[in-house]
C-alpha cells in the first residue's frame, strides 16, 4: 500500500492524482490496437438502443457512415429516427419490423419482417464504407428463431476488417456473447412503468 502523502488536503489531492495519471499513461501505452468490433447491448433494462444509436450520432460527428437495421420496431416512428433522417448523408436508417410480436400475432409475418431486414443488413456488413452498423432489435429476432444465428455469426465473422457492429435486444444468445468484443447488460433497478406512467416522446420514443 502506498503511503499517504504528507501536506495539507490540495497536496495530497494532487499527488495522488499525478500517480493515477502515471499509472492510466502506462496502461494506455499497451492499448495500441485497432479493428473492427462487435458489441452487445442486452438485458431487460431500458437503453440498449439508446447506446447504440448514440454512438451513431457519434459516427455522424466525425464524418463516417452508419446504418441502422430495425428488425423488431418500425410500426412507430421515434425521435431516434427523426433526428438521424437529418444526416442522410452519412446514416442510413431502416425500420423494418411491424411492432412488437405480440401486436403482429402472426409468426409468418414477422418471420417475413425479419428476412427483409436481414436482407438489408447484409448488404451493409458487406460495405466496407459502412463504419457502423447497429442491428437494432437482432437479438429478439434470433430468440425467436425468425432468423437463423449461424448466418448471423457468419456475416459478422465475413464483414469487413475495420467495421464495429452493435447488435441490441434482451436474451443475446450465448454464442453470440461469446462472439462479441464487448458486452453490456442493462439491468433493470426501478422503471416508471410499474407506477403507471406511460412511455413519453422524448424520453422512450
Amino acid at each position: 500500500m502506498i503511503p499517504e502523502p504528507e501536506g495539507n488536503d490540495d497536496d495530497r489531492h494532487k499527488e495522488r492524482m499525478a500517480r493515477k495519471k502515471a499509472s492510466r499513461e502506462r496502461l494506455m501505452a499497451r492499448r495500441t490496437e485497432t479493428r473492427g468490433l462487435i458489441l452487445v447491448h442486452t438485458g431487460p433494462g431500458k437503453g440498449k438502443t439508446t447506446a447504440a444509436l448514440g454512438m451513431v450520432l457519434r459516427c455522424a460527428g466525425h464524418g463516417l457512415k452508419a446504418a441502422v437495421v430495425q428488425f423488431i420496431k418500425g410500426a412507430k416512428i421515434s425521435g431516434e429516427r427523426l433526428a438521424l433522417e437529418r444526416f442522410s448523408d452519412l446514416v442510413s436508417f431502416d425500420a423494418l419490423g411491424e411492432g412488437f410480436t405480440w401486436e403482429t400475432q402472426d409468426r409468418a409475418r414477422d418471420v417475413a419482417a425479419t428476412q427483409r431486414a436481414w436482407e438489408r443488413a447484409r448488404t451493409f456488413l458487406a460495405d466496407p464504407s459502412v463504419a457502423l452498423v447497429v442491428l437494432d432489435e437482432i437479438n429478439v429476432a434470433l430468440r425467436y428463431d425468425y432468423l437463423p444465428l449461424t448466418a448471423v455469426l457468419e456475416a459478422l465473422a465475413a464483414r469487413p476488417a475495420g467495421q464495429h457492429v452493435v447488435l441490441t435486444g434482451r436474451n443475446a444468445p450465448p454464442a453470440l456473447l461469446a462472439a462479441a468484443d464487448l458486452v453490456t447488460e442493462m439491468d433493470n433497478r426501478k422503471h416508471p412503468f410499474k407506477e403507471g406512467v406511460k412511455a413519453q416522446p422524448g424520453l422512450e420514443f
